[in-house]
């Protein structure tokens, strides 16, 4: 039988694994639930020790390492360092962390980031009050006693466990992995799956033969709000059991060419923005500008990086034909924790392209992609007079379950609330084959509008998935993309 070794995320000691350790022992299997140091001085480095430290006790050849939330960090430490001794490392409803992330960079919930940045002393974070839990994940299926026992149980979380970057050597690269999904928190497999086909080369290694998913219809503590289905689950993965699932044969989607034939134009980079020109021949200068703005998170080191695809090139190119500057701005939206600092990259790409002396500053467009679309509630809230349109394509206009750390601010639908402002025109570009929870936010925004009498024009792509451009080059697709483009330059005026 499987040995289980079992790390729980943040706050968090062993005691949270005993339903389900009673449920595995009677299997059994051998179950070993880690208790974390918690001393303030504690940090990543000194987590994974306690996990090699336990590894190392242990009688037996291989171990399945399980790491909940925070604690899939120091089991993927421990794992680089013992990789002979693991048999199967599973995911439990948390993220993926690359060599270099600190765990910082996946904690949702805000008050842990303005904590950390506005303490120069980083104290101990404290442990959540019963009802402030679901800032660190969706508390479903939880009853009220189960919060109050996960706040007794608690310990302040040692600051530095968060900010250490992991160090990983890739020696651990070909341990089988399990990844387990709860869906109330909104990754499904579904999800992830569209993530293979339509993301970067990275995520790729998803849809490897040794990498299992399985779903549990819960919330983020599932050793809490069903423990017999989670131990069922984690026999199951230590068996090599889960889906599978397929990466598309061929090139990447994000590198399949435009959908439309349109001419390379000059391009000049300046900072964060690329102007594609108009020619010169046909119109003269200074020219409206239209701000393509990509969508996220993405990987820092994506290659080719967005304003580089031939997505974002093809949208600029078409505008830069059409007698407009086709601009893309470059943002660091890596995770969910980068939107304020995406917004102020936009704000300062914004700044360059208006100061161009190509540029006409008063008559320019933002268009804003995918989840990028939450930056749009900045110039909802407070547009400028130059602002002559703002465009949306299948955006995410509302923080998705899990995604805390979003600013308050940026909620688009909210801005349109707020009202007391003359907005520019509004043209939303919908998928009908949107994903269900980013589809919920886009209803929210066309009901906010609605509600305020604020006029969205749409533009329904009825067979389209998001990311229709690549996934569906279809006549449907271009039709949408020509519609889109012409609409906008035409708010810009001759």
């Amino acid at each position: 039988m499987s040995e289980f070794v079992l790390i729980s995320g943040p706050f968090t000691d062993g005691r949270i694994w005993n339903a389900v350790a009673d449920r595995l022992r009677k299997t059994g299997a051998g179950v070993h639930p880690v208790t974390l140091s918690m001393q303030p001085e504690a940090d990543l480095e000194t987590h994974v020790e306690d996990v090699v430290r336990l590894i190392d006790s242990l009688d037996t050849p291989q171990v399945v390492l399980v790491g909940h939330d925070y604690a899939i960090h120091p089991v993927l430490g421990a794992a680089d360092l013992l990789p002979e001794r693991v048999d199967r490392i599973v995911h439990l409803d948390t993220g993926l962390p690359q060599h270099g992330d600190p765990a910082l960079a996946l904690v949702p919930d805000p008050v842990v980031h303005q904590l950390l940045g506005a303490d120069s002393s980083h104290r101990p974070i404290p442990p959540p009050e019963p009802q402030d839990w679901h800032r660190w994940g969706s508390t479903e299926g939880l009853a009220a006693h189960q919060l109050q026992l996960l706040s007794r149980l608690a310990d302040p979380q040692p600051p530095r466990t968060l900010t250490q970057p992991l160090r990983l050597t890739g020696a651990a690269a070909g341990v089988p992995v399990s990844a387990i999904l709860c869906t109330a928190g909104g990754m499904t497999v579904e999800v992830v799956e569209a993530l293979v086909r339509s993301g970067p080369p990275q995520l790729r290694k998803l849809a490897d033969p040794q990498v299992g998913f399985f779903e549990l219809a819960t919330g983020h503590w599932p050793m809490l709000s069903c423990p017999d289905e989670l131990a069922e689950v984690l026999l199951r993965a230590a068996a090599g059991e889960g889906r599978r699932l397929t990466a598309p044969e061929g090139e990447p989607p994000f590198l399949r060419p435009f959908l439309l034939e349109v001419p390379e134009r000059p391009r000049v980079r300046n900072g964060r923005v690329d102007l594609h020109l108009p020619d010169p021949g046909e119109a003269r200068g200074p020219w409206p500008a239209v701000l393509f703005v990509h969508g996220g998170p993405l990987p820092r080191d994506l290659v080719p990086a967005p304003r580089d695809s031939p997505l974002y090139l093809g949208y600029a190119r078409y505008a830069a034909s059409l007698g407009a500057v086709g601009a893309v701005a470059e943002h660091r939206l890596y995770g969910i924790t980068d939107y304020t600092r995406s917004a102020d990259d936009v704000t300062e790409a914004i700044e360059l392209l208006r100061a161009d002396p190509r540029v006409d500053p008063e008559r320019i467009a933002l268009w804003f992609f995918s989840g990028a679309g939450m930056l749009a509630a900045d110039w909802i809230a407070a547009p400028p007079g130059w602002l002559r349109c703002l465009a949306l394509t299948y955006p995410v206009l509302a923080p998705l379950p899990g995604w805390g750390a979003v600013a308050p601010r940026l909620r688009p639908a909210g801005a349109l609330r707020a009202g007391g402002r003359t907005l520019p025109p509004l043209l939303l570009t919908r998928a009908g084959l949107e994903t269900p929870h980013i589809a919920a936010t886009v209803e929210e925004f066309v009901t906010a509008a609605e509600e305020t009498k604020i006029p969205v024009e749409i533009i329904d792509v009825p067979h389209g998935v998001h990311g229709f451009e690549i996934h569906n080059p279809t006549d449907e697709s271009r039709k949408a993309v020509t519609r889109a483009v012409r609409t906008v330059l035409a708010h810009l005026g001759p």
